[in-house]
């Protein structure tokens, strides 16, 4: 009874981290496309000298 409780145990836990990691894909592309949506913008902003589009 115990290994089967602790082979349901980990496939929950492996089926978690594989969603997780999922989600964080989603969250790493759209990071990515604002980051590049961001630097189009920077580029083609019109006016003198270096803009900046971010903070730092």
């Amino acid at each position: 009874m115990v290994p089967l409780l602790l082979v349901l145990l980990l496939a929950v836990i492996l089926f978690g981290v594989g969603f997780a990691v999922k989600v964080l894909w989603w969250v790493a592309l759209a990071v990515l496309v604002l980051w590049l949506l961001g630097f189009a913008m920077r580029s083609t902003s019109a006016g003198g000298g270096r803009s900046r589009w971010y903070r730092w």
